[in-house]
């Protein structure tokens, strides 16, 4: 049971950091704040996006640190892992497309990842603790 609460962990602290970035992407691209294509961002919206990634990350961390059974890191470990490699495509995506957008906003959500997600698992366990 723990190995598939740990899966459960993980998939739930996924859902909820993807759900929630693409849901606010959309909601900012539908009210205009946004505009229809990244290539029209300016450095300020891109900056938006990055932090508001930041903190479903955090949140993300959270989730899979209540969902699992485990007093530790490992289930946030796991997530940032995945996170960590997204991030690194969209590194390699920039260097296909650069008209995605400047090149340090897929740097910036790669090297978030790690911290970011262990930061929402810490908030958890220093509680529990």
């Amino acid at each position: 049971m723990t190995v598939l609460r740990r899966i459960l962990a993980v998939v739930t602290g996924f859902a909820t950091v993807a759900v929630l970035s693409v849901g606010t992407d959309a909601v900012l691209h539908k009210t205009g704040i946004f505009p229809a294509t990244t290539s029209a961002m300016t450095t300020g919206l891109f900056a938006l996006a990055a932090t508001y990634r930041a903190a479903f990350t955090v949140l993300g961390g959270v989730v899979a640190t209540l969902v699992s059974d485990d007093r530790n890191y490992r289930p946030a470990l796991i997530l940032s892992g995945f996170g960590f490699l997204g991030g690194l495509a969209g590194v390699g995506a920039w260097f296909t497309a650069p008209d995605l957008g400047p090149l340090w906003y897929p740097v910036t959500i790669w090297i978030s990842a790690i911290p970011c997600t262990l930061l929402g698992a810490w908030l958890v366990l220093r509680r529990r603790d």
